[in-house]
């Protein structure tokens, strides 16, 4: 809740310095007939607009869990940062296409100090206010306000071009505004594409940060029962619900009791020391006391390590009594046929060892 409250107060800070910037820009444009400077203050309005946004997915984000949905309301900030990019979009498409009209049938403009005073307090007021943003987004991992002061601080150089324009257009008669509106409606657009395209990838799920991996690793390490982690997959459905799963290297002689234990203990502590909420941690017994069973492993991990595309060899373990050779591996992402890796592996073993059934599972590289 305080990290909702903090976003709301940085978004409610930029609306404020949005609008008055917006009123000034458009009338001293209108004044002057002057698009690029009211493009700029369209330009003002959707970042006061985005930043309203923000605060609406943001109070939604905190809505408590419900029998629908388990884990939250956390995703609204993406969809609020979806709207923020097709908002600020549609902004930089209409300015261009009234750019464009200028650049066609131009008209004349006329300057006056006014005109000069505003735009100079603007790029002072948008550099101050973006930096802000940017500082309260990183701080309190925003993506929406991150975007937000991002561009903001980018207005600042387009609301300098506008005023270069007018210098030039005052100094030596040459009208480029125009030019200088499209030119900033292009940056908006790309602005905008810019948030969606973060904003989707998000919503598609990214991979987590080696951070974190490290951190839930690390953390579940502690147990000395643990011998290796494995397979951590960690599902984000907001920045404050995080909801992963693992695999676990454990003596094949601990008995139930204790991996029930053992589980219990380590989502308690990964949850204190990471808040991500483990949701299942598997087993993978290993055989911790036959000498035998040790060589076999280290001669198919030598087996796989003639494979580039195989990672690692983990979750090894092989039932005598059955005559049974069970691992998994872990194969490179970008290798499309996992499959036929698996399978070239499996009869090299089955050539090794002969008389045993081979039983390979591909994990998956999430962390």
């Amino acid at each position: 809740m305080e990290r909702a409250r903090s976003i709301i107060r940085t978004s409610i800070a930029g609306i404020a310095v949005n609008l008055i910037l917006a009123v000034f820009k458009f009338i001293v444009g209108t004044a002057s007939n002057s698009v690029s400077i009211r493009m700029d203050a369209v330009n003002n309005v959707s970042d006061a607009l985005s930043s309203l946004i923000t605060i609406i997915g943001t109070m939604l984000s905190t809505k408590a869990p419900d029998r629908n949905h388990p884990f939250g309301y956390g995703r609204t900030e993406y969809l609020s940062a979806l709207l923020i990019g097709m908002l600020i979009v549609y902004a930089g498409a209409t300015s261009l296409f009234e750019s464009a009209q200028r650049i066609v049938h131009p008209q004349p403009i006329e300057y006056s100090t006014a005109t000069f005073i505003v735009m100079a307090a603007a790029i002072i007021c948008k550099i101050v206010t973006g930096t802000y943003i940017q500082k309260w987004g990183k701080a309190l991992d925003s993506e929406a306000l991150i975007a937000s002061g991002h561009d903001s601080v980018h207005d600042s150089i387009l609301t300098l071009s506008a005023l270069i324009a007018a210098l030039i257009m005052i100094f030596s008669g040459i009208n480029i505004e125009a030019y200088v509106g499209a030119l900033i409606s292009v940056f908006i657009i790309k602005s905008g594409i810019d948030t969606l395209r973060i904003t989707v990838s998000d919503i598609l799920g990214e991979r987590i940060s080696a951070d974190l991996a490290q951190a839930v690793k690390q953390s579940i390490l502690e147990f000395p029962e643990v011998e290796d982690v494995f397979d951590l997959a960690i599902h984000s459905y907001g920045k404050d619900t995080m909801v992963g799963s693992a695999h676990i290297e454990v003596a094949d002689a601990l008995k139930a009791s204790w991996i029930d234990n053992l589980q219990r203990n380590i989502a308690e502590k990964v949850l204190k020391d990471t808040g991500v909420m483990m949701m299942g941690v598997s087993i993978y017994a290993v055989n911790s006391r036959d000498e035998t069973v040790i060589e076999m492993r280290d001669k198919i991990r030598e087996l796989a390590g003639r494979y580039e595309d195989i990672i690692q060899v983990n979750g090894f373990y092989v039932d005598q009594v059955d005559k049974a050779i069970k691992f998994a591996i872990l194969v490179n992402f970008g290798k499309t046929d996992k499959t036929a890796v698996r399978d070239m592996l499996k009869r090299d073993v089955e050539k090794c060892y002969p008389g045993y059934e081979v039983y390979i599972t591909i994990d998956y590289d999430f962390a």
